[in-house]
């Protein structure tokens, strides 16, 4: 899954791709690097980033989701409000990635008729202020019973489970050790039945680890993607398309 930030603060890659025509040349760059999925996103979610209007988010993603949907690449979209995924829908996305899990009012009820996929992420907190002191008893135990919360809820709303996806949210309301402790035993997660999607790349876990800067993570982002993938991950959401697919080519090669 390829990102596309059309935001001006995303942690990453804020503000290189805010006008359309950016955002579209980057992603037909994507689609060429081998991303199976775009992922488009107009709000930031990085710690410590404010919420935007709906208007402004709309008007960020609308114009990119209509500029790609001729393509064979199917699309996500990475919001929490209701109002944008059916806009967003309309236009011709196929997923829902929603870090909020849903939770938002009129979320359910938004997509619940619709036939697209939906990514459940964990985050603990809001955005502005999840890292600010993240605290759990027993961290994997207490994602997973969150997702396979969210996950009934959803389901007893009419959504279908194999349109569903589970995403632990790293970097979203957890400490470095917290992240490490998911990561280390995400291959848990496979018990609970649904497709797993992961989004580690550049994040700043990866940085405490090497001490990079988040322009210069791409070798520990590959890594961790390849990790994940080894541990269950069936979507990576990745900045790095190609050196992530070559990374996995060479493990599929040894395991075919």
């Amino acid at each position: 899954m390829g990102v596309i930030n059309i935001t001006p603060d995303s942690f990453s890659d804020g503000g290189r791709y805010v006008s359309t025509k950016q955002a579209i040349i980057h992603a037909k760059c994507l689609i060429e690097e081998g991303a199976d999925i775009l992922d488009i996103g107009g709000e930031s979610t990085r710690p410590g980033s404010q919420s935007i209007t709906v208007a402004e988010e709309l008007s960020r993603v609308i114009p990119v989701i209509e500029a790609l949907t001729g393509t064979d690449i199917p699309i996500s979209i990475d919001t929490s409000k209701p109002e944008v995924m059916k806009h967003a829908i309309e236009s011709g996305v196929s997923m829902i990635n929603d870090i909020n899990a849903l939770r938002t009012p009129g979320a359910v009820e938004a997509i619940a008729q619709t036939n697209v996929f939906i990514s459940l992420m964990h985050m603990q907190g809001q955005p502005h202020s999840m890292q600010k002191d993240p605290q759990y008893t027993h961290v994997v135990t207490e994602v997973m019973n969150f997702l396979r919360q969210r996950l009934s809820v959803v389901q007893n709303a009419g959504i279908s489970r194999d349109r569903l996806l589970i995403d632990p949210g790293f970097g979203f309301g957890k400490s470095l050790q917290h992240n490490l402790e998911l990561l280390r035993h995400l291959d848990d997660f496979m018990s609970i039945g649904v497709p797993i999607l992961v989004g580690l790349s550049r994040k700043s876990m990866l940085g405490a680890i090497t001490g990079n800067e988040v322009g210069q993570r791409i070798h520990e982002s590959v890594a961790a993607a390849l990790l994940a993938v080894i541990k269950g991950a069936k979507i990576v959401r990745v900045h790095d398309v190609k050196a992530t697919r070559a990374a996995l080519a060479v493990y599929t090669a040894l395991n075919d």
